[in-house]
Parts: structure tokens; sequence; C-alpha cells
């Protein structure tokens, strides 16, 4: 199966502001933010794309301008609603620290698998979308460019921290501990047996991400005991 990369969206004004975005319209990249997104073309440069996909948000969509600009090959990110962020409901638009003071606070960090957010969507649902999606999408990149292909998806912090917990076999109520920081990528490689975790949150150099001939590599997607060379 191919392998996955999660591009988390550039820094935001809301980032900046300590807000929590979630799908309020006319949320941007700020400056630095604009700046991380340059610099994904050099850090992709060498690795043979064959998908962009984006959630719809404008912050996601612009992180992925300055790469799409440089590989034309890769046409228009598709969008895909389910690698949107997390409905916050009643949340959205608030401050963190304003919403640290309220109780479900304490459950999103501590027993995640029972947070409803009022007017929202459960963190349950979210992680249900994106993997659900990831595992559509995979299956049909393979179908079309074979097992060794990379694609990519510019998403958000929860959703990557979903679908990494996913890939681990961690409960949600653990997702918490990960952590993504803006315009990091996260790679999963997926086999037919188990996914593995490449990359968390890394902001430096891609190039080792390329398909490569491994000597020695054991078959069906096992693990290399010792670990690789």
């Amino acid at each position: 199966m191919p392998t996955l990369l999660l591009v988390r969206h550039g820094r935001s004004t809301a980032n900046t502001a300590g807000i929590l975005a979630g799908w309020t319209p006319g949320v941007e990249l700020d400056e630095t933010g604009r700046e991380q997104a340059a610099a994904l073309p050099g850090r992709f440069a060498g690795l043979p794309l064959v998908q962009a996909v984006s959630s719809p948000l404008e912050r996601c969509r612009q992180t992925l301008e300055p790469l799409l600009a440089e590989r034309p090959e890769l046409g228009a990110a598709a969008v895909d609603e389910r690698f949107g962020e997390c409905h916050y409901g009643d949340w959205t638009g608030r401050p963190l620290r304003e919403l640290a003071e309220e109780p479900l606070w304490r459950t999103v960090q501590d027993h995640a698998s029972a947070a409803a957010f009022p007017g929202g969507e459960t963190l349950r649902e979210l992680g249900h979308r994106t993997v659900d999606a990831v595992r559509e999408w995979n299956g049909k990149v393979a179908a079309e460019h074979g097992d060794d292909a990379l694609w990519l998806v510019c998403t958000h912090g929860d959703v990557i921290k979903a679908v990494v917990a996913d890939a681990l076999g961690l409960h949600l109520d653990h997702f918490q501990r990960i952590s993504v920081e803006p315009c990091s990528v996260t790679a999963i490689r997926y086999t037919p047996n188990r996914p593995f975790l490449l990359r968390l949150g890394d902001t430096g150099s891609l190039g080792p991400l390329a398909p490569r001939a491994v000597p020695h590599a054991v078959p069906g997607g096992d693990a290399v005991v010792g670990g690789t060379g």
C-alpha cells in the first residue's frame, strides 16, 4: 500500500491569536505560515508525489499553493471534506485560554473518546471520518499508481493526531500525547499487515522517504527485526 504524507497547514492567524479556528471562514496563514509554505517545495524535492489532497479550509489550500506551483504534474489538489478540521461547534472561534476553563476541556484532554463538542461533532466521529478517508484514498492511489506511491494530504492537527493514533493502534484517549507543529510532515507507510510510522511532526528534510530498493528486505510488510539498515 502507498505511503501517506500528512502535512499540517502552516501557522495561521488563529494560531497566532490563540483562537480555536475550527471551520471559521477567512482564517489564513500568517507571515510565518506563508514562509513555512514557501519552503515546502524544497523539502519535497526529489519525492515522486502522485496525488495531493486538501482540507477545504483556506489555510490548507494556501499551504499547498507553492508546492503545487512547483509540481504542475500534480494538477490541482483534490478537496475532501473528510480531511477538514474537527467541527468544534460552540467552541469555534473562542480563545483557548477561555476554553481551558470549561469542564469539557478535561474530557478532551484525558478522555477524548467521550468528548462531544456542543453543536459540533465528537472526537470519535472525527477519527472515523478521517481514517475512512485515508483507507479509501490509499486504495485509489494504489490502484492507479502502485503500492510504492507517495501521496499527501494537507490537513489539521487533530486530524493528523487521530490518523496517527489509528496507525499506532492507540486508543483515542491517548491521542493528546501526539504533537504536530504547523507545516510539519508526518509519514505513514501502509502495508497489507500493518502501518509503519516513518516520520512524526518532521520539519526537516524529507528526502529519505523516496521509494528505494532495500537490501535484505523482508516480505509481506513485516517489520525488520533489529531495525532497518
